[in-house]
């Protein structure tokens, strides 16, 4: 797995998780914030546009990720955005680099995670998050029409007029 300022060529999960675990590990150790129930995982990282789209739980944050894979992705500076739009809606990500990953964007979805019982829990709501993501909603279908009041109501409106 190799990713490059401009794409990744394949899955990115096993990446994603080893950078956040160093991350855990190096810099989250013991901070109040993490949630001790909670481990890293990545989840469901799928070609979105030629782009990478997953989720990630980790013991202080759930988020969306993008990564790259040679769509319409861009390498951010931290805390520059870039909007996506998504079967279910447009959806703003923030840039982000991290040594060993390199560029990627995430869409903050909890932080903190505290109130999660347990890592079944947070990863339930990851991979619900990120069906919805790419789920676009139902069409809303309009009654069926009751032929009698159409009459009715066409009738009342002609005989008025």
């Amino acid at each position: 797995m190799v990713c490059v300022e401009d794409a990744c060529d394949s899955n990115p999960t096993a990446m994603v998780e080893a950078v956040f675990r160093r991350i855990h590990h190096e810099r989250m150790a013991g901070l109040p914030i993490c949630n001790s129930a909670l481990s890293v995982a990545a989840l469901g990282f799928q070609r979105w546009q030629g782009d990478w789209v997953g989720a990630l739980v980790a013991p202080w944050t759930i988020n969306l990720l993008m990564l790259p894979g040679g769509g319409a992705f861009r390498a951010l500076s931290v805390g520059q955005t870039q909007d996506w739009a998504f079967p279910s809606g447009d959806y703003t990500f923030m840039g982000s680099r991290e040594p060993g990953l390199g560029a990627y964007q995430f869409c903050s979805l909890f932080s903190p995670v505290n109130h999660f019982a347990d890592q079944a829990e947070a990863e339930a709501v990851a991979d619900a998050a990120l069906v919805g993501l790419l789920t676009a909603p139902p069409e809303a279908t309009p009654p069926p029409v009751d032929r009698r009041a159409f009459l009715r109501t066409a009738l009342g409106r002609r005989a008025s007029a």
